[in-house]
Parts: C-alpha cells; structure tokens; sequence
C-alpha cells in the first residue's frame, strides 16, 4: 500500500476517534486515498471483529475500488475484499470488507436491521447524495440509535459540508481532514463555444491536449450519445491511439480497460460520463477535458416520468473533475467555459431528495415502519414529492388510507425493483410469467439493454439473444427476481400474458390512446399528453403502455413502449377500467352519458337515457348560476331594487337559488325556463307585504292620459324611465312621478322618433314645446300640435279623425 497517500497523515486520528466514538466525518480531497486505504485501517481496531461495509455511489466504483484493495493486499477480490453489485460480484466466507452499491445496502439494513456481523459502515462520496446514499444514513443511523450503539457510522467525500454531516450522526462528532496530494493543477479555460455542438468543441479540445500535454487524457461528457460521436470523431484523426468509453453501459471487462494504463504503453484516450468523478483513479491521466456539463435524472411531477436534464455541472463537481488530473502527478484541465462564468455555476449539485421520484424511498420507508418525515436526513423530502408518492403507491395498492404497508405493499417491498418494477414482477407470477415480467422491468432500469429502440418487445428479443456477458449477467439478475416473487404469490396457472398488460400492472396511468392520424400525439390515462415519432412502429397501435418517457410534462417524448389491443386491454385491465355515468355541459345543454373508461381515457360512450336526477340538477344550476346576469329578468330586479327589496338583490338570489331554481330545473336539460315561469318563481320570494311595496312604489307601466299603456324602465342610468307619444300627454299639466321620483318622459313623434326627454312637463309645455311644434308641424301636418297642449285632449289620431271622433 502507498504509504505516502495523505490519508494516512490523519488515519490515527480517525482510528482515534471511532475507538471512543461510533461517528465521523471524513473529509478527503480526491486522491488522497481515503477510498481504498480507511476500510483496511479499520480491519485491525479491536472493536471491529465483524465485517466493514463500504458504500459506494456506482458499480464501476464498488468494482475498481475493491479490486484495487485487493491489489494491495496481494489477493483477488472475494478473498478479504469483495465487491456486491446488481450484475456482479465477488464475495465468499473469508470477506471483511463489502463493497457495495447504496442500493444493496438499503436493501440489506432492511432485510436485516441489526446488521448481524457488520461492525462499521462507512459512506464513500457522500456528497453526492443519491436518494440511497441518503436513505442509507438515516437508516444505520437509527440502527444505532436503537439496536446497535456500538456500529460504527463513518462519512466520507471530498466536497461536502463536514459540519452539517457531523450534527447529523450526532453531538460531538469530529470531523477530520485530509490534505490532498501536493501535485500542481494547471486550468486551461478554453471558453465556450455557442456555435458548436458540445462533441464538436470536445473532440477539438481533446486534440488540442494531445497535441501540448503529455499523458493520457479523461474527457468529461454529459452522456452516452456525446460519448460515442466524439469517439467517431477521434478515431478518424487518432487512427490507433486506444479511445475508450467509460459509463455504466460498458462492460465490466472494457471498464478495466479505462481505468488502467495501456498494456502496451500507449497514451489512451477515455470518455466518460461523470461515473468518472469521484471514487476512481484512472491510472496514467495526467490531462482532464470537461465539456462543464452534468445529465441527470429529475422527476417530474405532473407528467409522472423521470427525465434526463442536461445542466452546468456544479463548482463541486468541477472540482473533482479536474482533480483527476493531478492524482498521480503534475496534471493540467482544459475547461469549455469562461473563467469569469465560474463562480456563477452552483456550488454543489442539488441531492436526489429535491428532484427524484419518492415513491421507492416512501415504500422503503414503510417497510422500515418510519414515516419519512421522521427519519433523520440531512435535507428533509418535499412534501408535495412524499405526498405524490404515495398516491402513486395507494394507487398500486401498497399503502392504505393511513400510509401503512399493505399486504400488496409488504410483497413490493421485499423485491429489489422500484415499486413499479414489482408490481410488474408480482403481476406476471400470478401467471407464472415471473422471469419474463423481471426482465421488462430490468430494461426500463437499463436503457440500452437490448439496443437502442423505443419498442421494448423489440429490445427484449435483441436482449435474448444477446449472448454477451452482460446480457448473460442481466438474464441471471432477471431470474433472481422472478424466483423472489414466485415465492410471494398463489399463482392462478400458467397462461400468455402480454407484455403490454404487464408493463401496464406497474403503471396503469401510463396506458395510451393515439389522438392523430399519424400516431403521433397520445394521451395517457393519467390525463397527460405524449408525443411519439409517427416514423416508429408504434405509432400504427391504437394503445400503447408508455415505459419511459423524456421531456416536460407537456408533450413530453415516448422513449419506450408496448402495443396494447383494445381486447388486451379489456381483459386484462378490468380492476384499472371504470364504468361511469357522466353529465356535462354543451352547448347549452346537460349531455349524460355512460362511458367505459381508463383514466382519461375513454373506452366507449353511450347515452344515458336515466342519470342521476340530483346530479343533472345539480348541474344546471352550476350553469344557470354560471351565466345568472342574463337569466335573470332585469326589469324586474331592476324594479326591486327601485324599491330596495332586496330578497331580489342578486347575491342573495344566488345564495336562495335551491328555493326559488331547482323546482324550475325539474325535468329539464337546458335553462330555456319560460319567462313567466322565472318571473312567478321570483316573485314568490316575497310575502304580501313586499309584493304591494313593489307595485305601489315601482309600478310596471305607466297609463298615459290617452289610455295607451306604456312598460317603465328601471334599468338605465336615467330610471325610472318611459317612452311615449308626445299627443298621449296632452291634457296633462302635472308631472308623473314614480314614488318620490319624477318619471323621466322620453317623448317621442308619432313615426316613435325621440322628440326630447323631460322631468318637467309643465316647464316643458310652456318652454321648448313652442321649437318642437314647429318642426313637428312641418314633419307630420296631419296631426295636432296645439300651441297649448295641456289645455288639449289626449288623442294619438291624425286631425281629422280628432275632428270626427269629437
């Protein structure tokens, strides 16, 4: 072992501490050893008789940070260091320290709370904070505090806040700091180019650096497609330089590749994703390349799918990027960004806890028989995230109404599969489809198992017949599973479930109809929208189950799917698929119909000759109370507030409208109510009392002196109003008044032109009547204009017939 490390300068001091205390904290820089040389330190301590687990962040790093130990101690992994994986292990009787994934871990403490012969757990790249990583404290946290007070809990990462770690696992938790290697870093800021695709800019990056630096060279990038153009582009201008990928995809024989120098002493090329951040040395980098960009996965709510996102990779990250260069000597990092720019990325990338779908950690956490909220996390869990979670789990049956497990939840729970995934699982062994069922639910966790298509009955096929040792490793994890819950279940018999009804038993709400002729808008059951390539095969289907999705909520891209016939669906959907009465409003009318549907998806539609009277009714009110204004007749709200009734002022009418609207709603679709009808329903709102009010002090029309009757109007501006001939007033000398308030005349000609309007008759007779005569007289000869009208007999007859009828 490299005694030089910088580790070992505080290992005494860690040592110390865990010999009188059952926590630290460890704060190491990158290359200081604190990965491969802690967990060895520890085997010799007199406390620790048992087994050291060491978590680790990614596969690649459980299985080159255990080999490299086992290197050290001149033995293969297995022997006193072994490794645990989902596709890969190496462990045996002999094994003190386990390397593991957070994921097994989590699994393992919930199997085994106690932690049976395991002495001390520690937590590498902890900054990293994945959602096991985080589940995975809080969880030996509380084994100590209640089961194990004398289990070791140690934290480890370059980047992180030692301190806040510290108050976490406990008082008086020291935190210990490790300098890193004294190698100089050089930064070479490149700056960024908006006009180049970002394989563009790296792959001129990384020719630059082997054309004035020395040693191998690690390019940062933020996936796998990057990765394999970049590769394309080297490998024409680098014939025979070693290019080689570096991701969770790759095999574990090519990952060794990456990560040792060249056999045959050439200088190598590695691409990699930010697998390569923390845990790993690559032997021989002494140039690092960093295209400055992070993919990760964020949930989305309101679609209901994980997405991949594509950001700014944090000044943390940045940092440990670049310290891969000078790990093991002088080393320079070619950064694509401004220097300036620097300081206005984020300080460190955000934990899982705030972007990552909940419903695993909320299933976990029942299983442990803590409610998260409780738990003892460094960030606490959103609680919209928790709260959309368990609808997601209540949904599959896993929690009941006061979030406890089920029987359904306890069977999902002790299968290593998200929730999703064992429903899947348990689904397909009820009928006896269990591998088959496990290997779906192990493509949608392993994007490129079977190659790259959306149609997953297509990768499964190209994944059976792969006969790589991946694909061999992944069929074998498959059976594992499928084993497991053949186990939980009474299966029914043996029959050909599709694979699109077991895709569907994890994720009912993800089954859709096509909206388009071209297949490519789609809705889902959960009342989203998806959007698919009408190129794919796919898009002829009439349903699919959406496996994976990428993009925001709205239109958000399919990226895996199933066919699904309409009678697979009806078959083996029935507990998904509801029938319903439903009423609506259209075009002014009540519509009920009884449909079949799946969500919001709609099956089929019928008319409902008999639906819910109460509901029909309840709904036309909605709608009449929707568009009151107009229902309601104005002249006559307008004439009680005239007089200041106010049963039928229109908040109060809104409040009363079961009294005086429902019996008028009886038996009807639409709010065509007969004016009458309306008029009479009002009206009997009002007692004896306010009813004689209201005529006597707010008549409905005015009796002119000729006899003619005239409607008031109380509604304008100008109210109480009316309108009529100037010759029915004659005679009249004396204004009329509407109770107290003179009633405005708007005087008219006989064709019922306005003459002018008046609240003063008398002053208007013996005033401006004299310049109406006059043109009056000269418009319509035929009929009086008496120079004293109110001397005059009321009459609306031409002269003649005034002269005749006299």
């Amino acid at each position: 072992m490299d005694s030089d490390l910088p580790i070992f300068a505080v290992l005494p001091d860690l040592l110390g501490a865990l010999r009188e205390r059952t926590g630290a904290v460890l704060v190491a820089p990158p290359g200081a050893g604190k990965t491969t040389a802690v967990a060895p330190a520890l085997i010799g301590e007199s406390w620790c008789e048992g087994q050291i687990i060491l978590t680790s962040p990614r596969r690649v790093a459980a299985r080159a940070s255990a080999e490299r130990m086992a290197e050290m101690l001149g033995e293969k992994p297995g022997e006193t260091v072994g490794y645990l994986t989902r596709l890969d292990s190496r462990t045996s009787a002999k094994t003190r320290i386990l390397v593991m994934t957070e994921a097994i871990f989590v699994n393992r403490i919930l199997d085994d709370p106690e932690l049976g012969g395991v002495c001390a757990v520690l937590f590498d790249e902890a900054h990293e904070r994945h959602l096991d990583s985080d589940l995975g404290l809080a969880l030996a946290l509380e084994t100590r505090a209640v089961l194990r007070e004398d289990l070791r809990v140690v934290v480890m990462s370059a980047t992180i806040d030692g301190a806040r770690f510290a108050r976490l696992l406990g008082p008086e938790t020291p935190v210990i700091e490790s300098a890193g290697r004294a190698h100089p870093l050089r930064i070479e800021w490149l700056g960024s180019r908006p006009d180049q695709r970002i394989d563009e800019s790296v792959a001129a990056a990384i020719l630059t650096a082997w054309r004035e630096e020395d040693g191998d060279i690690l390019a940062f990038l933020p996936g796998v497609g990057e990765i394999e153009r970049v590769r394309e582009r080297l490998e024409a201008r680098l014939p025979g330089v070693p290019i080689l990928p570096l991701h969770g995809q790759v095999e574990p024989a090519a990952q060794r590749l990456a990560i040792r120098r060249d056999g045959d002493g050439r200088r190598r090329i590695v691409l990699a994703t930010a697998i390569a951040e923390t845990s790993l040395t690559l032997d021989g980098v002494s140039v690092v390349v960093d295209s400055g960009l992070s993919r990760r996965a964020e949930y989305d709510r309101a679609a209901g799918t994980t997405h991949l996102v594509t950001e700014r990779a944090s000044q943390a990250a940045s940092a440990q990027r670049a310290g891969r260069a000078a790990r093991q000597g002088p080393g320079v990092a070619y950064r694509l960004w401004e220097e300036g720019g620097h300081k206005g990325r984020p300080p460190y990338d955000p934990p899982e806890m705030a972007v990552a779908d909940l419903s695993p950690l909320v299933l976990k956490a029942a299983q442990w028989g803590s409610p998260p909220e409780s738990l003892p996390f460094l960030d606490p869990a959103p609680e919209a995230s928790l709260a959309a979670a368990r609808g997601r789990l209540a949904a599959l049956g896993a929690l009941d109404g006061d979030d406890r497990l089920t029987e359904i939840g306890r069977k999902l729970a002790q299968l290593p599969l998200d929730p999703r995934g064992s429903a899947m699982v348990l689904f397909g062994a009820h009928f006896e489809q269990a591998e088959r069922a496990a290997r779906l639910a192990l493509l949608l966790q392993e994007r490129k198992l079977g190659g790259p298509s959306e149609d997953l009955a297509a990768r499964l096929d190209r994944w059976n017949a792969d006969r790589s040792s991946r694909a061999e490793a992944s069929r074998k994890l498959a059976k594992g599973w499928a084993v497991q819950a053949a186990k939980l279940v009474d299966p029914e018999g043996a029959r050909d479930v599709p694979l699109g009804a077991i895709l569907a038993a994890g994720s009912p709400e993800f089954v859709a109809k096509r909206r388009d002729a071209s297949g490519e808008a789609w809705l889902a059951g959960s009342g989203r929208g998806y959007v698919l390539d009408p190129a794919s095969p796919l898009a002829r289907s009439e349903f699919l189950v959406i496996g994976d999705a990428q993009g925001r909520a709205k239109g958000a891209r399919i990226t895996a799917a199933l066919p699904l016939e309409r009678s697979e669906a009806e078959e083996w959907l029935v507990d998904a698929i509801e029938s319903r009465s439903t009423i609506a409003w259209s075009e002014g009318r009540v519509v009920a119909r009884l449909e079949r549907r799946l969500g919001a998806i709609r099956l089929a539609s019928v008319p409902d000759p008999a639906p819910d009277v109460g509901k029909v009714r309840d709904l036309l009110r909605d709608a009449a109370l929707a568009q009151i204004d107009a229902l309601l007749p104005a002249d006559l709200l307008a004439r009680a507030r005239f007089t200041g009734i106010d049963a039928l002022e229109p908040g109060t009418l809104r409040k009363n409208a079961e009294l005086w609207l429902d019996p008028l709603l009886e038996n009807r679709r639409d709010l065509e109510i007969p004016r009458a009808a309306l008029i009479e329903a009002l009206l009997g709102l009002l007692d004896w009392d306010a009813r004689q009010r209201l005529d006597r002090l707010a008549p409905r029309d005015f009796a002119s002196p000729a006899g003619t009757s005239h409607a008031i109007d109380y509604t304008g501006d100008d109210a109480p109003s009316v309108e009529v001939r100037a010759q029915a007033l004659f005679g009249l000398d004396r204004h009329p008044m509407v109770g107290d308030t003179p009633l405005l005349l708007k005087l008219t000609s006989p064709a019922g032109r306005p003459v002018q309007a008046t609240r003063d008759l008398p002053g208007f007779w013996r005033g401006s009547w004299a310049d109406v005569r006059k043109d009056m007289k000269g418009r319509y000869p035929k009929h009086r204009w008496p120079e004293e009208p109110w001397a005059e007999k009321p009459s609306l007859k031409t002269k003649n017939a005034f002269q005749r009828s006299q």
